[in-house]
């Protein structure tokens, strides 16, 4: 699995599995950073707004393995929807990372979290906040430039003012809530998808009808999910700091039958995703 890589519109290749870190501290961050490259990982995906770039920094200094090897993803902040703050950002990101380029910076939403998917779109903030991006890429700052949790009229926003196009979008994605349209737009347009949150943080865990799928490949619950993701085609990010389930999560040498993809892609959509329901992608305000 770790072999494994999707390429980018500007070629550049990307692990099709990283480690994500969202809700850890900089010390489990950097332990987590350096038990998932021990085991094997070598894609690492952490944000501004998770405040854990630091740790994410220092466990890829002592890691001991060459930073080129490695593939670093962050992620703007969402309330900087300005030339200068976008620029501001990625700027503190090298910092706090304490790297000299960082592989993939993403914009990690197209609102302000206390607005997300309200009314206003931020549309020409946004096309700022991209020229920012394009600039950092130009300087080398950053390797590839994306998006996360852009729906398609956001995207297509972007596409009417921007020199370099897109080349992620990160979005909720999991076994019964998958976004088939937004897929296919963004594949259609040479976006590579990447899924946070592949295992529905847990909620999907009890699934019956997935536990019995699962069971007939002879694999975990969280396997099956992550495999059903890149058999779409996406990348995928679980977050864990426990090494065994940084292992469990990469043992996918199996393929699930297009029937039972068929049946995930269909199953009831989870609403509830219990304590992580605060997240502003699942329906709260608070970030």
């Amino acid at each position: 699995m770790f072999n494994e890589t999707y390429k980018l519109s500007n070629g550049v290749e990307i692990p099709k599995l990283g480690l994500g870190t969202w809700l850890l501290d900089d010390a489990q961050t950097e332990q987590a950073v350096r038990d998932a490259v021990a085991i094997g990982y070598r894609h690492i995906d952490t944000a501004q707004a998770y405040m854990n770039e630091a740790g994410v920094g220092e466990g890829i200094r002592s890691c001991g393995v060459a930073r080129e090897e490695l593939f670093i993803t962050t992620k703007v902040a969402a309330e900087a929807k300005t030339y200068d703050a976008v620029t501001q950002s990625i700027d503190e990101s090298l910092s706090k990372l304490g790297l000299d380029y960082i592989d993939l910076v993403i914009i990690h939403s197209p609102q302000p979290w206390v607005e997300f998917r309200e009314e206003n779109h931020y549309f020409e903030e946004n096309k700022e906040a991209w020229k920012a991006m394009e600039a950092a890429y130009k300087t080398g700052k950053v390797k590839a430039i994306g998006l996360s949790n852009f729906l398609q009229d956001d995207i297509e926003n972007i596409f009417t003012s921007c020199e370099i196009k897109p080349m992620v979008n990160q979005v909720l994605a999991h076994v019964s809530n998958t976004p088939f349209e937004l897929i296919e737009f963004c594949q259609k347009n040479d976006i590579l998808v990447e899924a946070y949150s592949p295992i529905a943080h847990g909620a999907v865990l009890n699934n019956a009808e997935v536990q019995t799928i699962a069971d007939q490949y002879g694999v975990s619950v969280a396997q099956l999910c992550l495999r059903y993701a890149i058999q779409l085609g996406l990348v995928v990010i679980p977050k864990t700091a426990n090494p065994d389930h940084m292992r469990n999560n990469v043992e996918l040498d199996f393929t699930i039958s297009d029937a039972d993809m068929e049946t995930l892609k269909n199953l009831e959509r989870i609403q509830d995703y219990g304590e992580h329901s605060f997240f502003p992608v699942f329906g709260g305000k608070l970030k």
